[in-house]
């Protein structure tokens, strides 16, 4: 995992501004949609190449303590190839492109296998999903994947979640997974991330070399004073280091998620998170966002993307839209434009005025057929069951 190595830049004081005092430190404790990022190499042993059980183990019973008390959990686990190598005889040399591959398929059973059997011991069903950055970017594999993972989690499952090594058309590097996590969280709108590593945070010099080195607790903005002092990974099976981590908090907190870089070569490792505090626990260092999941997705919604069509919609609709009400399709008048799911419209009363903008739930072709029709009646008329909002009220700014 990181190393928090430093540049040689990174020994400068940090302002006050940028790094909130100890005693703001958060806890694991208020979050409600969870995302927990676990590295080959604490996943992993580096000699044996054998799955860390009684790691894993202790890790699924802080993953149950969570759900228990009301937390939706997805992991986000690297491991693949690391697990999968020792078996096929690719151990002690630097691997091609193909051979990281037959490994990543190898080791994805072992991994599923192994989540699957230690959640089990808590009741919990696991689903493995399979993504790459691109799945998260691309807006119609986008919201397929937060379908999903939103589905299993209503469902009571646990999204087991890893980059679909197998097919990837460049370079594997297990850091991608430090930005996968948070593409993650900000596709299901987490409002928490935690990268567990080899190091507890950030420091403002590697605390390995320089025993002056100050732990920073709190972040609140990513000053290029910050992301100097990300530096170059441990040899291991790890290769994101702190740059990745410091990439993967800019996107989390450009989605309203805060992130978290723990110690996790522990065991229980987010029940230690759990007890943090200022004056004790488990030092970590907290990314924090100007803005919640919500307001960060609507703002958005609102300020960053292209409109392709527009929804007119009855007196009705327009009411209900402003009590926060999602857009059905019986208040929906008229279509114009070209547009397909996943796209932004403008929403509009008959008279022309501005309402809202919004993703719609359906393309401009489909959307026209069911106008005016009720959601109960849209399997019919479609030939499938789709979502019962033209746009649901999270997709949606009002004006």
């Amino acid at each position: 995992m990181s190393s928090g190595a430093p540049t040689e830049a990174a020994s400068t004081p940090v302002s006050p501004e940028t790094v909130l005092p100890a005693p703001a430190l958060p806890t694991l404790k208020d979050a409600r949609r969870l995302v927990v990022k676990i590295g080959s190499a604490l996943l992993v042993d580096s000699t044996s190449g054998q799955i860390r059980r009684a790691w894993l183990d202790a890790l699924a019973d802080d993953v149950a303590a969570a759900r228990a008390r009301g937390t939706e959990v997805v992991i986000v686990t690297s491991g693949a190839v690391a697990a999968g190598r020792e078996h096929l005889g690719l151990v002690g040399r630097p691997l091609r492109l193909e051979e990281k591959q037959a490994a990543a398929a190898t080791g994805q059973i072992r991994l599923a296998h192994a989540y699957q059997e230690t959640l089990a011991r808590h009741g919990i069903t696991v689903a493995q999903v399979l993504l790459t950055l691109e799945d998260t970017e691309e807006r119609r594999r986008h919201l397929n994947g937060r379908a999903t993972i939103d589905t299993l989690l209503k469902l009571g499952a646990i999204p087991v979640i890893n980059e679909n090594d197998t097919v990837a058309t460049a370079e594997i590097r297990f850091g991608d997974n430090d930005r996968l996590a948070a593409r993650v969280a900000q596709m299901i709108s987490a409002d928490t991330l935690v990268l567990l590593s080899d190091i507890d945070g950030l420091y403002t010099a590697d605390p390995r070399k320089d025993p002056g080195a100050a732990h920073i607790p709190v972040v609140r903005e990513l000053t290029p004073e910050i992301e100097g002092m990300a530096g170059e990974p441990p040899p291991g099976y790890s290769s994101g280091g702190m740059v990745t981590k410091i990439a993967a908090a800019r996107i989390a907190m450009s989605g309203g998620c805060r992130m978290v870089i723990a110690r996790g070569n522990r065991l229980n490792p987010l029940g230690a998170l759990e007890t943090a505090t200022a004056d004790g626990g488990a030092l970590c260092t907290w990314f924090l966002p100007a803005s919640e999941p919500s307001s960060a997705r609507k703002a958005w919604i609102a300020g960053h993307l292209k409109a392709e069509g527009v929804l007119t919609v009855d007196n009705g609709a327009a009411v209900a839209l402003k009590q926060g009400a999602s857009l059905l399709p019986a208040g929906v008048v008229a279509v114009d434009g070209s547009f397909d799911r996943g796209d932004t419209v403008i929403v509009r009363d008959e008279e022309g005025r501005e309402l809202a903008r919004g993703i719609s739930a359906y393309g401009a072709g489909e959307a026209r057929r069911i106008l005016r029709r009720k959601s109960h009646e849209i399997e019919a008329i479609l030939g499938y069951r789709g979502r019962n909002e033209m746009i649901h009220r999270d997709d949606l700014v009002v004006r």
